[in-house]
């Protein structure tokens, strides 16, 4: 099995990489899912946050208030950091249990939003970071996504920098140029995954 953290800024494109990397055969192990995944309704994951944070975070139909968990835990470190210890864990056992069912010969792809800043390099074999000029990523939030520019740039501005995210690359895809560059260069990266799985 080779292990690969895939790592990249908002608007890098890792939606797109990860989606292409599984048509290939990888077996992606999708971070942002299985944190949606371990808080769903009538989950252990779900009766802690709500123990921890109160009912107010729950919608009428009993799933996660995501807006109003947020403004609670992006304006306070502390809560934040009490959020991260109920569903971290999770998040990493279900990722475990994925990853065992891949089989022993899998390209097993972890797409990993904060694997940069929470120092998760030294978990995969190879870590692959898609890298897109920063001017770019704000055209695409900002054009692409609808996003407002200070909004965009806040997001970009709370994840690792350029260079953080370069620094702990093994292999970087250039994903600045259109989808057809793109499709090319992911075609590449999975000859090299081959290679070094064998």
């Amino acid at each position: 099995m080779l292990r690969i953290g895939l790592t990249g800024g908002i608007g890098a494109g890792k939606s797109e990489v990860s989606r292409q990397l599984a048509a290939h055969g990888a077996v992606i192990v999708d971070s942002d899912v299985i944190a949606r995944e371990v808080v769903a309704p009538g989950t252990p994951g779900l009766a802690a946050v709500v123990a921890g944070f109160g009912p107010q975070v729950l919608l009428p139909d009993g799933s996660l208030d995501r807006p109003a968990l947020g403004r609670v835990v992006f304006a306070d470190q502390a809560r934040l950091a009490e959020l991260n210890a109920i569903v971290h864990p999770l998040v990493r056992a279900r990722s475990a249990e994925l990853e065992a069912a891949a089989g022993p010969d899998a390209i097993v792809v972890h797409d990993v939003p904060l694997l940069a800043e929470n120092g998760l390099a030294p978990l995969y074999d190879l870590v692959v970071v898609i890298d897109v000029p920063d001017a770019e990523r704000l055209r695409r939030l900002v054009e692409l996504r609808g996003m407002a520019e200070d909004e965009a740039r806040s997001r970009m501005a709370a994840q690792a920098s350029r260079e953080e995210r370069l620094a702990v690359a093994d292999l970087v895809l250039d994903n600045s140029g259109d989808l057809t560059q793109l499709t090319v260069r992911v075609d590449e990266l999975w000859q090299e995954l081959e290679q070094r799985r064998a």
